[in-house]
């Protein structure tokens, strides 16, 4: 009996070892870069990391199909190397000595692809899954409405328009003002006065004015 249980154990061993090899049927190479994520804070890879993925992979393959059976024990292992890289095959619940199809386990990965990386506190690119594609974010929509934005800025160009207008206005209204008084002082010193019919210019009473007629008698009459 004993003998028939270890036959079994190494039956199970090298068809485990078939089934989980570099780029065997429905294999899948993970690149793990746990330094580049996470620096200083960085943790070891080692037996508990690698039974928490194989937990994560069985997690991934039950919520993918609820009529799945996968248990920790069918998520293989191999090539694991200390950089860290590995392949793994997720194999048949009911026979155990075949792998489930490479598509349904791609599935589903993408599907819980999120819930692997928070367990590993990790992103697509510094845990990769080699064949397959990175698990795109669903596009980030503006709490406000598009048209919404588009309004405010077209409404605020129109506003800054009639504000502009307004200020413009002002300003030459102003301008004209200040035109007009300082050409109505410059008239009021230039004025003409006509006297007996002869323009004459207004006298400054200030400085006064001296009659050229006088001035020459004055000069004849005066002098000894």
């Amino acid at each position: 009996m004993l003998r028939a249980l270890l036959l079994t154990l190494s039956v199970v061993t090298i068809a485990h070892a078939e089934l989980c090899k570099p780029d065997a049927q429905n294999a899948f190479k993970v690149r793990i870069s746990i330094k580049t994520a996470l620096g200083d804070n960085a943790y070891a890879w080692d037996a508990n990391e690698e039974y928490l993925f194989k937990a994560m992979v069985a997690f991934a393959m039950r919520r993918y199909s609820s009529n799945n059976t996968t248990q920790i024990s069918n998520v293989l292992l191999c090539n694991v190397t200390d950089r860290v890289s590995f392949w793994f095959v997720v194999t048949d619940s009911s026979k155990n000595v075949t792998t489930v199809p490479g598509s349904e386990v791609e599935a589903a990965i993408r599907m819980n692809r999120n819930r692997i990386n928070s367990a590993f506190l990790l992103s697509d690119k510094t845990l990769q899954f080699l064949k397959i594609t990175s698990t795109l974010s669903p596009p980030v929509e503006p709490s406000t409405p598009v048209w919404l934005i588009v309004f405010g800025v077209v409404l605020c160009l129109i506003v800054a328009g009639i504000v502009f207008l307004i200020v413009s206005g002002i300003q030459k209204r102003k301008k004209k003002n200040k035109e007009s008084t300082e050409r109505e002082n410059l008239e009021e010193k230039v004025e003409v006065t006509l006297e007996n019919g002869i323009p004459c210019e207004a006298l400054d009473l200030k400085a006064g004015h001296i009659n050229g007629v006088f001035g020459a008698d004055d000069e004849r009459f005066t002098s000894l």
